[in-house]
Parts: structure tokens; C-alpha cells; sequence
């Protein structure tokens, strides 16, 4: 028999906060999110470089029939509500929009995130040979514990340029018949000393190197008999030689595609779900709209883990150009001062992951203000680190405006930062976008493992993304 509730437990419902299970929200969308995380993983499996992504996104977008941006530019082609067009920048980054009702000057409701993630990079002269083995020279890239990168299987991603100025597309290590790659570490019975190190000088930076080879050239004249003949094998099969290096950018990447993890098939293992999870979301909620109010944004940048620098990342002239050009196809008389007015009335949500609380590692994390698997997306106020340096810090009003809209909408929601207040800390993109006038909010998916070989999420929690990106594009 149910009993009435007490004074004291309506008065705790009122005005109380209280996270929710996103799980436990509704057996439908538990299935919606299981359809959608299938998807998410074949992103994953095909893009595991932010070139990659790049090509994949691009694949989707002419799919649904967006058009260059740039083409249309050449041909002066006016842009008309219901338009979709992109443009990716260097293969690294990409900005796609829907133009909406409203005009431009009213505002962009605009989705952001990263496909970059750390790994490693090949040095520009990464080929040696030292006892009777040939080793690739690696510059890690973004932060990693350089101990989880020894002794796992490892695929080689990207492009070659050669003299001509040809390009060759780079995969080895992902086909079932390739070979793939490893760096080495001591047996235990011969490393005393190593053990005794910090964990952050186990492994040196220089010490990871990947083994790539041990079967010399017939030939006793010549010396690096096992280098030459692993430069006759990449001529004889790509067509380079050991100057293209210079020219190239190859990336080391875990060579294992995306798994469901859990006996209940809950949660997804993959490399590079920082930040790919809400690149993802983001464009699927874009892709996913018809006629929106307000035209809608996606951007997708390069070089966040090391900064945001350069042309491909977020402090580069991207954001603001495209917008610009879309300015520019729409109005009779373009200014520069219409390209400002609608950044200034402009909002964004800034997607990136989150560190969910790992009970095993729980000491550092303040509970009532951290992020937990399957409590649906994560809203992060501010980002920064030892006193909110370098932090983009979303205003009041903002911050409730996606509160009540989240509410409104059903979408489960909580609040986080990262870790303890002098412990944790870090950054996204938000702030270079912020820095242009625009409102911007981090929010995104909480992560276990984050930075490692095998990142984990929740598939409930991929779901409430998405659908989150969606509600809010299509927000007035």
C-alpha cells in the first residue's frame, strides 16, 4: 500500500539537487542508445586521426547533401534558409552549418569539440637500427602516462608527401592480416632499477621506441643491412624513401578497434574517445535537423590536446572566417561589423570529455561536484586549473538558460569540474571561442581511463549527449 510522503520528503524533492541515472529514465531510449553507440564505434574504427575523422565527417556531410562552402564562394552562389554547406580546412579541422529562419546577425547556436587525441608521432628522421633490430623514433604528443604505451599493439596512421608532391594515404596495423607495431619494456627479473623510478621516468620519452623490423638485406657489403631492407620493403610497397619522412606526419595509435565493455554491454573501450565521443554527438545532432530557428554550427578542430595552436586549431582565424563567408552569401552588404554583431549574439556549446569518478581512484575527486558514469552529460561552468587559470567561465545567465532548457526537454544532466581544486584542472576550447564574444558552456561525456590506450564511456551517457547537441541547436 503506498503510504502519503511526509512533509519533510516534499520539502527534499522541492529543494533539493539531486543527480539522476540516466539509465533508469526510459527503456526506449536505453534501446536508442544501444542503436546509436553501434554507429558511434564505426567513427571510432574509421577515424582514429583528426585526418581521418575529417574524411569520415566529410563522407556523412555530402551524404546529406551539404555542399563546399568555398565552391560556393567561387561561384558567388547566395546562401537561403534550409542551405547546408562545409568546409574542411587543411584535412584537420571542419565547420559545417544548416542556415536557419532568423538571420545570421541574430545569432548561431554552435556545437564544438576536438578530434585530435595523444599518441604518438613519428620524429622527422624516426628510422635506426641498433643491434640487430630497426626501431621508429617517436615525440609523444599531448599528455600520456608513457607506460601505458609499452608492450600493446600499435598501427601506424597518416600521410606521406612525397618530391613530387604527391600524397599517400598510411595505414598499417588495423586489417586483421597486417602487421602491427610495439615499443618493448624490461622483464620484471631485470628491472630492480627501473622499479624504483617515479612513474613518470619508468619509461623516458626516448626510451618509446617502436620495433619495426629485424630481418636484414642479403648483401655483406653495406652496413644497417636490417634499416636498408626495411626501407627497400616501404619502397617496394609505397613507393617512398627514408627523406619523405621529413615531409610526413605518421601517427602510433593503439591498433584495436572499439569494444562493448561489461557483461551488460554498457560501456565502450576505444582509443580516442577524447574528444571523438562528442565530435561525434555533435555531428550527429547536426546531421539529425531539418529547419532550424537559428542557423546551426559544428566546428571541429585540430591541435587541442597541445594547445589549440596553429591553423587547424581553435585560436586560428577558422571559426570567425567561416562565419564571415556565410555573412557574406547572405546579406546585400557585407561589413566586418555584421561578422562581430553575430559572434556577440552567438552561444555555444563546447563539447569535450569529462573524468568520471573511478571508485578505485576516488581520493581525488570532490564527489559532490564530480562527473559519474551513466549519470547522463556533464555541464562544466568553468575549466581551468589552481584558481581557474586559463579557464573560460560561462556567465550566470547562460548557464541557466541550458539548465532550464535541458530540464525542460528531459534530458538527465549534472554538474561537475575536474577533480579536487588543487589537483585537478584542464582545458578546452571554449575559452579561444569565448575570446571571439560568443556564449559558451563546456559540457560532454564523462570518461574513465581518459588520456590512456583504452578510454571508457557509457553508452547511456553518448545517448544523453547527443540528444542534448540536438535539443539545443534547435533551441530559438
Amino acid at each position: 500500500m503506498n503510504q502519503e510522503k511526509t512533509k519533510g520528503e516534499l520539502l527534499k524533492e522541492k529543494l533539493t539537487y539531486n543527480q539522476k541515472n540516466a539509465w533508469e529514465h526510459s527503456e526506449k531510449e536505453v534501446q536508442q542508445a544501444f542503436e546509436l553507440c553501434d554507429e558511434y564505434k564505426t567513427y571510432l574504427d574509421e577515424g582514429k586521426t583528426e585526418r581521418e575523422f575529417c574524411s569520415v565527417v566529410e563522407s556523412q556531410l555530402v551524404k546529406a547533401g551539404y555542399e563546399n562552402l568555398n565552391e560556393l564562394m567561387k561561384k558567388g552562389t547566395k546562401l537561403k534558409q534550409g542551405d547546408k554547406v562545409y568546409y574542411i580546412n587543411k584535412e584537420k579541422s571542419a565547420v559545417f552549418a544548416v542556415i536557419g529562419q532568423e538571420p545570421l546577425t541574430h545569432g548561431i547556436n554552435m556545437l564544438g569539440a576536438h578530434i585530435d587525441s595523444p599518441r604518438l608521432d613519428l620524429k622527422p628522421n624516426p628510422v635506426y637500427e641498433d643491434t640487430g633490430i630497426v626501431l621508429l623514433k617517436t615525440h609523444y604528443y599531448g599528455g600520456i602516462k608513457k607506460y601505458q604505451w609499452v608492450t600493446i599493439p600499435l598501427a601506424l596512421h597518416g600521410v606521406v608527401i612525397k618530391p613530387d608532391g604527391s600524397k599517400l594515404n598510411i595505414s598499417i596495423g588495423e586489417d586483421d592480416k597486417d602487421p602491427v607495431f610495439t615499443i618493448t619494456d624490461l622483464l620484471p627479473h631485470l628491472a630492480q632499477e627501473q622499479m624504483q623510478k617515479k612513474a613518470t621516468e619508468v619509461i623516458e620519452g626516448e626510451s618509446l621506441n617502436i620495433l619495426f623490423g629485424s630481418m636484414p638485406l642479403k648483401d655483406e657489403k653495406v652496413k644497417d643491412k636490417i634499416k636498408l631492407n626495411i626501407l627497400k620493403l616501404l619502397n617496394e610497397k609505397y613507393g617512398i624513401i627514408e627523406e619523405d619522412f621529413i615531409s610526413a606526419e605518421l601517427e602510433a595509435v593503439p591498433a584495436y578497434k572499439a569494444r562493448d565493455i561489461g557483461l551488460d554491454r554498457s560501456m565502450i573501450g576505444a582509443y580516442g574517445q577524447d574528444d571523438r565521443v562528442c565530435a561525434f554527438t555533435c555531428v550527429k545532432a547536426i546531421l539529425d535537423i531539418v529547419k532550424p530557428e537559428k542557423t546551426a554550427l559544428c566546428i571541429l578542430t585540430d591541435k587541442e590536446e597541445i594547445g589549440s595552436m596553429g591553423n587547424t586549431g581553435a585560436q586560428s582565424s577558422l571559426l570567425r572566417n567561416f562565419v564571415s563567408k556565410l555573412l557574406y552569401l547572405t546579406v546585400d552588404n557585407y561589413s566586418d561589423i555584421l561578422t562581430n554583431l553575430c559572434l556577440e549574439n552567438s552561444k555555444m556549446l563546447s563539447a569535450d570529455v569529462n573524468a568520471a569518478v573511478d571508485p578505485t581512484y576516488a581520493s581525488v575527486n570532490e564527489k559532490t561536484n564530480s562527473s559519474f558514469m551513466g549519470n547522463g552529460i556533464v555541464l562544466q561552468k568553468y575549466t581551468g586549473s589552481r584558481g581557474k587559470y586559463d579557464a573560460s567561465d560561462a556567465n550566470s545567465e547562460f548557464v541557466a538558460e541550458i539548465r532550464n532548457l535541458f530540464n525542460k526537454e528531459g534530458i538527465i544532466w549534472h554538474l561537475s569540474e575536474m577533480g579536487k581544486v588543487d589537483l585537478g584542472g584542464g582545458g578546452t576550447i571554449a575559452q579561444h571561442v569565448a575570446n571571439l564574444g560568443v556564449d559558451v558552456l563546456d559540457c560532454g561525456v564523462p570518461i574513465l581511463s581518459m588520456h590512456s590506450p583504452m578510454e571508457i564511456s557509457s553508452k547511456i551517457d553518448v545517448y544523453m549527449s547527443y540528444k542534448a547537441m540536438k535539443v539545443f541547436i534547435e533551441s530559438k
